[in-house]
């Protein structure tokens, strides 16, 4: 792609992103929406390949499916109550309707369907995107609603974190694993926002990056699929020593970083009395957990075929960039020691 032209486009995503960071007002909200859905769609159809171009359609009718819903709740609700203000939903019925719009646009399950599919069809820098930058701007006004069905949030994250750990069992390919993995934390996210808005925060950035390391390392070994997985020790021994501890971080394991936001969300929903609702939650992390160790195992554990149409590749020098990933690496999985430090910063 001309440099100019992808420089406009992640310019219009970011723009996007910080008009709905910066609005009070649902149409000022839903332009950055849309702004940030037709700035990626270039970016996700620029192989030309057919999956690519299938996933981009995809994309585009969900992502429109939900603008249009929340353009027509916030709609309804100015026409109820006379505010347009984001702040302002006090109705049951826009308020439901804005968390499900919102919720069909960053996957969260029963309105994820549409994402493993996508994030398949696409190369894994753009899947990169889709997974980590465009669930700022839907968060942010999450965030903002404070939804007042608090039995719909609950609903909600517990069927993701079990639809993301029961989904992702079967995949064989890594970009659909990536996506159940994705619906799975958001689920745990949203599960925690009502009682606790500076935690889902907290979960949200250790979610971009650990899975800003994963993503990095299927990217360096070229690998979209397990079996492609049993390669990398041949291209990069010392980060196939180091993948499993982001796996193993994403999944929750102690001592890891990935530990820290999992620990503090079943800790405030003991503290709600919901201690029914924290078992679940924990109980489909269990789910996640053995996809990621399957994931490990065949990383480290197996050797691929050897034969004519499977031979091991060339350990050529990489010509990507590796400081961001060894950065994001060493944050995965080093950072549970900082979490009284990183508490006290978000809940000052």
């Amino acid at each position: 792609m001309n440099p100019y032209i992808l420089a406009i486009l992640l310019f219009g995503l970011g723009l996007g992103t910080t008009i709905t960071f910066a609005s009070s007002h649902w149409l000022l909200a839903w332009m950055g929406l849309e702004m940030n859905t037709l700035a990626i769609i270039p970016l996700m159809a620029q192989h030309h390949h057919p999956r690519a171009v299938e996933a981009t359609t995809k994309y585009f009718l969900t992502q429109a499916t939900a603008a249009a819903t929340l353009l027509f709740a916030s709609v309804t609700n100015a026409w109820l109550t006379g505010q347009w203000e984001i702040q302002q939903i006090t109705h049951p019925l826009p308020s439901t309707m804005i968390t499900l719009a919102l919720a069909l646009k960053i996957g969260l399950a029963p309105l994820h369907a549409w994402l493993p599919e996508v994030l398949q069809g696409l190369d894994l820098t753009t899947g990169l995107i889709l997974s980590t930058w465009q669930k700022l701007a839907p968060f942010a006004l999450i965030l903002q609603l404070q939804p007042s069905s608090s039995t719909l949030l609950i609903i909600l994250g517990l069927s993701s974190t079990l639809i993301g750990g029961w989904g992702g069992l079967n995949q064989t390919q890594l970009r659909k694993i990536l996506a159940y993995s994705s619906i799975a934390h958001l689920g745990w996210m949203i599960l925690v926002l009502q009682f606790s808005p500076s935690i889902t925060l907290l979960t949200l950035l250790t979610y971009f990056i650990m899975t800003f390391s994963t993503f990095l390392v299927f990217k360096l070994n070229e690998s979209t699929n397990i079996n492609a997985l049993a390669t990398s020790w041949a291209k990069a021994p010392a980060l196939t020593a180091l993948m499993p501890l982001i796996l193993l971080s994403l999944g929750g394991l102690p001592p890891l970083t990935g530990f820290m936001p999992k620990w503090l969300i079943l800790q405030e929903l003991a503290k709600q009395g919901l201690a029914p609702t924290a078992t679940l939650a924990a109980l489909s992390a269990l789910l996640s957990l053995y996809f990621y160790l399957r994931l490990s195992y065949a990383m480290t554990l197996t050797i691929s075929p050897n034969n004519l149409t499977g031979s091991t590749p060339w350990r050529l020098p990489s010509t990507q960039p590796t400081y961001p990933l060894a950065t994001s690496t060493a944050m995965t999985i080093c950072l549970l020691p900082l979490t009284p430090a990183i508490s006290a910063l978000l809940t000052s």
